[in-house]
């Protein structure tokens, strides 16, 4: 997969997100003096440096191996938690993908594990938390982490094995990279070749991910600003010039142990790691690899403009929907210190409502949000530095370079305040005590990129030296003023615009027509004729299938495998205890939390109106933009950076375990902070629920702009994430928890948001959002008083000035009255979730999502939910991967059985056929049915659930499912057994359920994307066309 790109403008201190475990008896693990020395020799390793980073609870090691030159960086941690990572310097030599694709092919195959795709079988054989592959920008990487030995063990051979002795094969090529074929090759032959088409996994995984407009605009922007960087994932229109010989090449150059860094972290002893390692490695010899780090362009010669087409936004008015932004090249990476002061430089220029670019570009209506590379990007040994606007105007664009300009001088002139300079300090220091589960894997992810820019990873560790540097250097005068100065004031920059194009999409349609033309031109004269070109393709095709249904049955003794007796019968003891403080019902959850407290309370609402309920998300987003009577938004934001470690407020649904009937809503509050701040971030709370001043004269202007804000890139944000807002959408048929969370966080609430957002601007219909705001605020407050609960996470010696601040909490908001508006009878914001069978939401993408949803049982029928959740990881690894992912060509395919919501699911990811893939999905039970299942198969797929039932948690986490949604521990834990002792004939029973629900008709199938033929209206499809629903375009059928 790709790795994920930087979208936020939020603050960066760190490459990775810092966070402390607890402060176990670590000496054994991490003391230098019970660790190897610099200069011992162990398992073809020397150590060539070691070091203890106290304010981190690790010591690092780096090894140097003997034959061939690998690095190799062993970080030591108290955490049971182990990582393991290998990763090769990949600069990409062109736009075809060729790391990306190599980064799937390399896991379908390897010598010591010959069989078909032993990466996807491996998922149900472990007890992994994190296992994946990345292809970056100059790297990929291979990481995993698993809290059990043999799992660690038998997860790093395979990766070893996989990455230096990968079997390459051209099936696997043609399969995850590209191929022409027949799009369904069972159908019959087409003597005229109308039905070839191009196929191939990473092919449609990046048609879906140029669909994103945004992601679209940073890849551009990107090629130009670092063209020698290529495009590490592929463009569509390159991928297939890439050849089998090209991937095999770029193999054996690039996947050598010379060329790669090995991190393992944990606490395990690190001989251990070294041993396996050792004896993979010592297979090779030293070779001279090419480990050039590729720079962006040069700007010294002055300031270049770029101009560009790109794809229509069609839910959002064409007239408003030019992309520019303001690059520069900044100063080296490796000087850590520079970096990490540019770092908080940049971030007080962009972070947070009150910024001087967020009023200067966004406040002022230049434009709808900041451009998705806006902000300081280190990941290159150059760094960048770019400020830009989604969301102008032609007349504006002028105006947006200007802006940044004179905004950049006035800033620096007038200089930056300590407070909000120690706002960020105080962030780092709470990051640093935080404890989460995946800290880990955040490190090893950030750590082996910056080492493969040529950083001394011993140097992005030193986080307290860097911090102490910064503030010493910060003393004094206008040294951060003078950073800004040196880079960015001069006008050596790049300019990006982007304008849309109504064209673009047909545009793109016909150059991919036109490219397969040519290629089958190509093989027409290969092969002498039309005819026998199509036979061999479609041959081609029918082969690979033979290949993919022959590996259905292979024989997978080669891979190793937990099994379920590595599983705990019993769930580990969480310490919770409930007590009642003034009216408010208090869970207590004590655990060491390096003298944090952790605050979750929900503020439940009888009765909320449809019309309320879907404006709940705009109004908890209001509470953090319009500030109050006595205080702005920036000065609240300034107090939430120094006292807290953050806090929010947000919608909250939850159904109930006993009654699929029934559902619980309300705010959620959340906060955390060190104990002596707790009092402040009860206050906070408090302002921003209670004293949020709609009637501010700005209040109309802050709305409609998070309204903009909100619709912009809302067609992206959907894209990224579309298999689960048709699984939203399908699941809200069958019961009121599934309805609410589709109403405030699904396609229903992307539609309103739109739809408002697009409306034309009156100042009555704005008076009356406000008044329906006002309501749920005045809701808000009568909910504190009379059905307030809290949840509470704190070290032991904390309970007590925690239950003192928040006895003063709930008595202060106690005597707040807020007075309820008088609403008007009408309302445009109602609910219109279909209660269609088959709905088709039309929307401008490449590939499509399809969902199709059935009911169940409630939570506590434990033993049907527990068939359930093991018939879906049967269905996911057994059958849809291989006929979805595998012979579909979709990225993705997955089966769920939600227990909370009664509802079970399958779901396709970029999808290229859905007509197919909804075929597949509504024979999976009586498949399921016509299937013999074996005892190891049904370990496996426990297995596989139990990855995520033990999965590592933060302690913010523990005991919050009983909290938020009524879950006793006892519950859970008579879920756990009888999960852990599912029968073949359970599956069965779960399997014939399925089937008579869909043979009845119960199932809900819903569809993201471009319109085919199979959806028709006279066939009991109903159509959505989003963008001509909302009368902002028009969206193409395809």
């Amino acid at each position: 997969m790709l790795s994920a790109l930087r979208t936020s403008r939020s603050l960066r201190l760190t490459p990775h997100r810092i966070a402390g475990l607890s402060r176990r008896a670590y000496a054994s693990v991490t003391d230098l003096n019970s660790l190897p020395k610099p200069g011992d020799r162990i398992h073809g390793f020397t150590l060539q440096k070691a070091r203890h980073v106290p304010e981190l609870e690790l010591s690092a090691l780096h090894f140097q191996h003997d034959k061939t030159g690998a690095d190799y960086l062993h970080v030591a941690r108290d955490d049971e938690n182990n990582v393991f990572s290998i990763g090769f310097k990949t600069n990409p030599p062109d736009a075809t993908g060729v790391p990306h694709i190599l980064e799937h092919v390399t896991l379908c195959s390897s010598e010591k594990y010959p069989i078909r795709d032993p990466f996807f079988k491996m998922l149900p054989r472990s007890l992994h938390n994190f296992m994946n592959a990345f292809t970056s920008l100059d790297h990929t990487m291979y990481p995993i982490a698993t809290t059990n030995p043999k799992d660690f063990r038998n997860l790093m051979t395979m990766y070893l094995d996989s990455t230096l002795h990968p079997l390459l094969k051209k099936s696997d090529f043609i399969q995850e990279g590209w191929r022409v074929g027949p799009e369904n090759p069972a159908a019959p032959a087409d003597a005229g070749g109308k039905d070839l088409v191009f196929k191939g996994v990473v092919y449609n995984e990046m048609k879906g991910q140029f669909s994103d407009a945004t992601y679209f605009y940073y890849m551009r922007w990107l090629q130009e600003i670092a063209p020698s960087l290529n495009f590490f994932g592929g463009e569509p229109q390159k991928i297939t010039d890439l050849t089998y010989e090209q991937l095999r090449n770029f193999h054996q150059q690039h996947y050598h142990p010379s060329n790669s860094k090995i991190l393992t972290y944990g606490n395990t002893p690190v001989e251990e790691h070294l041993a396996i390692v050792g004896r993979e490695l010592d297979r090779f010899t030293k070779i001279t690899v090419n480990d050039e780090n590729k720079l962006p362009i040069s700007l010294a010669n002055g300031a270049r403009d770029v101009v560009v087409e790109g794809p229509l936004d069609q839910m959002t008015a064409p007239d408003a929907q030019n992309r520019t932004s303001v690059a520069w090249i900044m100063g080296d990476t490796s000087n850590i210190q520079e970096s990490f002061a540019l770092n908080i430089a940049t971030s007080l220029l962009t972070d947070g409502y009150g910024s001087p670019m967020y009023r200067a570009l966004v406040e002022s209506g230049l434009g709808s949000d900041f451009s998705p590379n806006t902000g300081y990007d280190s990941h290159t040994a150059k760094a960048i530095f770019a400020l830009g606007l989604n969301g102008v105007t032609e007349e504006n664009l002028p105006k947006v370079k200007e802006t940044v300009f004179a905004t950049i001088k006035e800033s620096i002139a007038n200089g930056f305040e300590k407070q909000k300079v120690d706002g960020m300090l105080h962030q780092l220091e709470l990051s640093l005590k935080h404890k989460t589960a995946k800290f880990g894997i955040g490190l090893v992810q950030n750590v082996q990129g910056q080492w493969f820019t040529g950083n001394d990873p011993f140097d992005a560790l030193q986080w307290n030296r860097i911090v102490h540097k910064f503030k010493s250097d910060f003393a004094k005068p206008r040294y951060l003023e003078d950073l800004l100065e040196k880079y960015l004031v001069s006008d050596r920059t790049l300019t990006y615009t982007m304008r849309p194009s109504a064209s673009y999409a047909a545009e793109l349609a016909a150059e991919e027509q036109s490219r397969l033309a040519a290629k089958i031109d190509a093989e027409t004269a290969q092969h002498g004729s039309a005819e026998a070109a199509y036979e061999h393709l479609r041959k081609q095709e029918l082969d690979l299938v033979e290949e993919q249904d022959a590996g259905r049955s292979q024989s997978v003794d080669c891979l190793p495998m937990l099994s379920t007796k590595d599983i705990p019968r019993k769930q580990k003891d969480i310490a919770i205890r409930d007590s009642t403080v003034a009216h408010a019902r208090v869970q207590w959850h004590e655990a060491p939390t390096n003298e944090l407290t952790y605050f979750r309370g929900i503020a439940k609402f009888d009765d909320l109106p449809d019309e309320l309920r879907m404006l709940v998300p705009l109004f908890c987003d209001a509470l953090m933009r319009i500030g109050t009577r006595n205080k702005s938004m920036e000065e609240l934001e300034d107090l939430i950076k120094l006292k807290t470690g953050g806090v929010s407020i947000g919608y909250h649904v939850s159904g109930s375990p006993h009654d699929l009937h029934t559902a619980h809503e309300g705010l959620m509050l959340r906060g955390s902070a060190f104990d002596r701040n707790v009092p402040a971030m009860y206050e906070l709370l408090q302002i921003l629920l209670l004293q949020t001043d709609f009637d501010s004269p700005k209040a109309h202007k802050m709305i409609r702009e998070l309204l903009q804000s909100g619709a912009s890139g809302a067609v992206d944000a959907v894209a990224g994430s579309g298999h689960m807002y048709a699984s939203m959408y399908a699941n809200a048929g069958f019961g009121p928890s599934g309805r609410l969370a589709e109403q405030t966080g699904g396609l229903t609430q992307v539609k309103l948001i739109a739809q408002l957002a697009s409306a034309e601007e009156s100042a009555d219909a704005m008076a009356g959002l406000i008044k329906q705001l006002q309501a749920i605020q005045a809701l808000a407050s009568t909910s504190l008083k009379s059905s307030f609960r809290v949840a509470l996470t704190c070290g032991s010696s904390a309970t007590s000035a925690n239950e003192s601040a928040l006895q003063s909490f709930l008595t202060s908001t106690s005597s707040a009255a807020l007075p309820t508006p008088t609403l008007s009878t009408s309302s445009a914001t109602t609910s219109s979730i279909s209660t269609s069978s088959r709905t088709h939401f039309t929307l401008p993408y490449q590939v499509s999502y399809a969902a199709l949803a059935l009911p169940t049982a409630p939570y506590t029928s434990t033993s049907t939910q527990a068939a359930n959740s093991i018939l879906a990881a049967l269905l996911t690894h057994k059958h849809l991967h291989h006929e979805i992912r595998e012979k579909g060509g979709a990225y993705g395919a997955f089966a769920s059985s939600r227990p909370l919501s009664g509802t079970f699911t399958m779901s396709s990811y970029r999808d290229p056929n859905p007509e197919n893939s909804l075929k597949i999905m509504t024979e999976s039970a009586r498949w399921a049915l016509d299937r013999q299942w074996t005892e190891q198969e049904l370990e496996e797929a426990k297995l596989s659930v139990f990855q995520g039932v033990d999965a590592p948690v933060s302690v913010s986490a523990e005991g919050m499912v009983r909290f938020e949604a009524g879950i006793s521990r006892d519950m859970e834990q008579e879920r756990r057994e009888a999960l852990l002792d599912v029968q073949a004939s359970d599956v069965r029973s779960a399997a014939e359920g399925l089937a008579g629900k869909l043979e009845r008709g119960e199932g809900r199938i819903v569809v993201l994307g471009p319109r085919k033929g199979f959806v028709k209206e006279d066939e009991g499809w109903r159509v959505e066309d989003m963008a001509q629903e909302l009368g902002v375009g028009a969206t193409a059928a395809a």
